[in-house]
């Protein structure tokens, strides 16, 4: 592999997906999301969450996994983190990585993970969830996996509260988050091939002695997203409204179209925000009018037919009842 440009000083903000800055602000300001997670952090705490999360999993370090931890250095080192999370590899068939975490977040990575990625598309998943705790995302993160883990009623602490809206918003800001912390781990890799051959194996699973195409696979998360029919539009936002994670044909394209806008080349030429310039705080109105922008292009014609669907339901329903009337 060619040296890796190390990306110092990197703000978070170099990566950082309008929608997804946009849906956390939206999601801080719902009634009661302040008083949920004041709450469950003061139930778990940092102790109750590495309790949670680690009862048995192995941390990683210089005697211990060596390979991966030399992998996860350089990760950090590529990013420039500011801090250095701890790693744990978890037992687990299940091929998964996450950042938690309250005041002190650490990256778990499930072992079914380490067996389906190869080394190179392992380090874009660790870049991944540096992202993530570069980002800021960890609070609110470790909030949606309590309560995908513990579930609403093994939260006594949340009684009496109305938290369906705020778990609907909840994971449609972890979602967007997901795009952020893509970019974020493509600049860890930078390699676009290694990096959309980890969505290809996390959707379809290892070659098991088969041919796989990256190339077959791109073609096919374009055809997902070409499907902007009334009855496809309403099918996606059913089958993702209460997934922690977007589809990985769909995460694929986004990453494909951030690459191809040139705004990973112009990061990887040094045209990034740096932390230590204030001026590089985007103002909120802003991350609105991006995010506008995006889910513009993304749904406008889509939610139209929607509308025609609604209004020919409407009308099919009339005319049955003029019939019934006769």
């Amino acid at each position: 592999m060619p040296d890796r440009k190390i990306l110092t000083d990197i703000s978070s903000k170099s990566w950082e997906h309008p929608a997804d800055r946009a849906a956390l602000n939206a999601l801080r300001a719902l009634p009661m999301f302040d008083e949920v997670v004041r709450k469950v952090m003061g139930f778990f705490g940092d102790v109750g969450v590495r309790q949670l999360f680690l009862a048995n999993a192995v941390l990683v370090g210089p005697n211990q996994r060596p390979g991966l931890n030399e992998l996860y250095e350089e990760v950090l080192a590529t990013m420039n983190c500011p801090t250095h999370p701890e790693l744990y590899v978890k037992q687990s068939p299940e091929a998964h990585a996450m950042a938690v975490g309250f005041d002190t977040p650490f990256v778990v990575i499930n072992s079914g993970t380490l067996e389906l990625l190869n080394r190179e598309e392992q380090r874009f998943l660790l870049a991944h969830e540096v992202g993530h705790i570069m980002s800021g995302h960890v609070v609110y993160r470790t909030l949606a996996e309590i309560l995908l883990l513990v579930g609403l009623s093994g939260l006594p602490v949340l009684a009496g509260l109305a938290l369906l809206p705020i778990q609907v918003a909840l994971f449609e800001w972890y979602r967007k988050s997901e795009l952020s912390a893509d970019r974020a781990g493509l600049l860890g890799s930078q390699s676009r091939d290694d990096t959309l051959g980890a969505f290809l194996k996390l959707a379809g699973g290892a070659n098991q002695g088969d041919k796989i195409s990256l190339e077959e696979f791109m073609k096919q998360a374009s055809t997902y997203e070409t499907q902007t029919g009334a009855r496809e539009t309403i099918m996606k936002v059913l089958n993702t409204v209460f997934r922690t994670h977007p589809f990985h044909t769909v995460r694929a394209g986004e990453l494909q179209r951030w690459i191809e806008s040139g705004a990973y080349d112009k990061v990887l030429a040094g045209e990034y925000a740096k932390r230590s310039d204030a001026s590089t705080e985007r103002p909120l109105n802003q991350d609105f009018a991006d995010a506008a922008d995006y889910y513009g292009a993304q749904t406008r014609d889509a939610m139209s037919k929607v509308g025609a669907v609604f209004d020919r339901a409407k009308g099919a329903f009339d005319d049955a009842f003029k019939g019934g009337q006769r």
